[in-house]
């Protein structure tokens, strides 16, 4: 490479043999497209080798545990001042993919998602190296067509012949919409002259919703203090009792109620609140009625569970994250909207005359990025979109009724073996309970019971990573201490996976 600092300061003049190489090097391509294809190439076989070969193999572990300080020894995270040769580079590749927690594996149980679908997986490929940002039709026009569609096929599963909405990046940020556009509706001049024109406003959820209804307040400036948590019963639905109750009270504070959050799915027992008497009182009250659909929003391709959410058309607003049980991939994530008025737009629009211009060509209202509070928009709608014209809705049906069938065969399973105790009987496909070991059989009035009962989940999840056997999440709720919660969704789940699971807790749990 020449350096301009070589060049001799009379270059301009003579035309010195150094100003003619920094001029040739300059009208080269900096990135060499077959170096960069073959590279990719040799990466992929990795990928295919590492991830969703042995990633997915029952015989291979779930995860190559190291603690932090010998895995950012084996990563070799620095970054220097010149690049590595492409066998290095390879090597990163594979040591990334061998270290990393295999989430495809049959039994990666930790979280809303597991599993790979391919046809997804292809359109996230896709995704990737088209790069495009989904905000205006001129670099998008694919995207911006698939969207409306995927979009208008998910409200019609809702039970909306019309309405809007957009994909979001995560359940979080759909939620967040969700307040933003509720709050909107109520007091539009919030957008011009912000909180401090506005009443005291107030929320109303459950004690098992999602975090991210804290979040939102407090991003939004609403505050935390203005979130009502509505009581839930054993099995973690809304009281609707209670809600109205809790509606009556903030009233009396002198807050002004704008906004009720339902859920259809909690994170942690998957409850279903009751969306019909929810949406009676929104109705007497006014409120904007969100559900966050974002884990249990898939039973509505299922005739025979769909009825858990009985009642979501009349819902202004749903969050429905299909990167969890249908499988799309991380992250596929859609605010869905009743309304035909623009709201989405009104609310969000700062309309940049450098994107939004206009005087095109075209039709302005395939630009879509001004409904967006983002500006670079990334494309999550190809993977669902490929993947339900691979399967069908009757694919899609048939693995959510496969997850309960597995689901009713663990719990089943689990009835019948000493040692297990469920929390409840599950709505969805949530399955929580404790390992109650040997020691502590028995023992339920001793004074340490539940002081004891607490380790338990926590070592046995220790010692599962560090074998890299399985991976189950576990967590205290509530007056209740640590327990597991069980997801089954991967359609690579087999009824040896769930004998597996239960013979594993027992392996792990019986000597403590």
């Amino acid at each position: 490479m020449i350096l301009v600092s070589e060049i001799c300061t009379d270059c301009l003049v003579c035309e010195c043999i150094h100003f003619k190489m920094y001029l040739n090097h300059l009208n080269e391509p900096l990135l060499d497209h077959r170096e960069g294809q073959l590279f990719l190439t040799e990466a992929f076989k990795v990928i295919l080798e590492e991830v969703l070969c042995k990633g997915t193999d029952v015989n291979e572990k779930v995860c190559e545990w190291r603690e932090p300080e010998e895995l950012a020894t084996l990563l070799d995270l620095e970054l220097r001042e010149y690049g590595e040769q492409q066998y290095q580079l390879l090597q990163r590749v594979r040591d990334v993919a061998k270290y990393s927690v295999k989430t495809n594996h049959p039994r990666f149980f930790n979280q809303l998602f597991a599993g790979v679908d391919y046809h997804a997986l292809t359109g996230r490929f896709l995704t990737e190296a088209l790069n495009t940002s989904q905000y205006t039709y001129e670099v998008a026009p694919v995207f911006v067509l698939m969207e409306d569609e995927v979009l208008s096929k998910l409200r019609s599963l809702v039970g909306w012949a019309q309405g809007d909405g957009i994909f979001c990046p995560g359940g979080t940020m759909s939620n967040m919409y969700a307040m933003n556009l509720a709050r909107y509706r109520a007091f539009p001049e919030v957008k011009l002259k912000g909180q401090w024109a506005l009443p005291r406003l107030a929320v109303f959820t459950s004690q098992e919703s999602h975090y991210s209804v804290m979040k939102a307040a407090a991003f939004q400036g609403i505050g935390t203090e203005n979130v009502f948590k509505v009581n839930v019963d054993d099995r973690g639905c809304m009281m609707t009792d209670d809600l109205s109750e809790k509606i009556e009270l903030a009233k009396s504070q002198g807050a002004v109620p704008f906004l009720v959050h339902a859920t259809s799915g909690t994170t942690v027992q998957g409850a279903f609140d009751p969306l019909e008497p929810i949406a009676d009182i929104c109705d007497r009250q006014g409120l904007w009625m969100h559900v966050d659909a974002a884990w249990g929003g898939s039973v509505l391709f299922s005739k025979e569970h769909r009825h858990l959410m009985r009642g979501v058309e009349r819902a202004d607003s749903v969050t429905w994250n299909p990167h969890k049980m249908m499988l799309t991939g991380l992250q596929c994530s859609a605010i869905l909207l009743k309304d035909t008025t623009d709201l989405l737009k009104r609310c969000h629009s700062a309309d940049a005359t450098y994107l939004f211009q206009q005087d095109k060509f075209y039709d302005m209202s395939l630009d879509t990025g001004d409904k967006s509070i983002q500006c670079g928009r990334k494309v999550d709608c190809l993977k669902l979109w490929l993947m339900w014209k691979a399967v069908g809705s009757q694919g899609l049906e048939e693995r959510v009724d496969r997850a309960f069938a597995h689901t009713r065969y663990l719990v089943e399973k689990m009835m019948k073996r000493e040692g297990f105790q469920l929390i409840g009987k599950p709505e969805f496909v949530n399955v929580c309970f404790w390992f109650i070991p040997p020691s502590l059989r028995g023992k339920e009035n001793s004074p340490d019971y539940q002081d004891r009962l607490s380790k338990v989940a926590p070592v046995i999840k220790e010692r599962m990573i560090k074998q890299g056997t399985m991976m189950v999440g576990y967590q205290p709720l509530g007056g209740r201490v640590n327990f597991f919660r069980m997801i089954v969704i991967s359609p690579q789940l087999s009824y040896q996976d769930m004998t597996f699971f239960l013979d594993e807790i027992e392996r792990l749990g019986n000597n403590l």
